[in-house]
């Protein structure tokens, strides 16, 4: 999938960990962890919002688009 999520890139820098996450963005531990896996295959608006407000960062600072190389 083009779309990397680099959820975790933005954690370390936080020194947040996923519980800590979770609780704060009001998801599941789980679903928190297909997030950040990229095994998600949408997300919702209000829970980007929630995961920038918990990190104070920019939607940018977790998404990321990558071509893929056609074969």
């Amino acid at each position: 999938m083009p779309i990397i999520v680099n959820l975790d890139v933005m954690m370390a820098k936080r020194k947040m960990s996923s519980g800590e996450l979770a609780e704060a963005i009001d998801i599941s531990q789980a679903n928190l962890s297909i997030l950040k896996t990229g095994k998600a295959k949408a997300m919702r608006f209000s829970t980007l919002e929630a995961i920038c407000k918990a990190l104070n960062c920019q939607p940018g600072d977790i998404l990321e688009f990558r071509e893929e190389d056609e074969e």
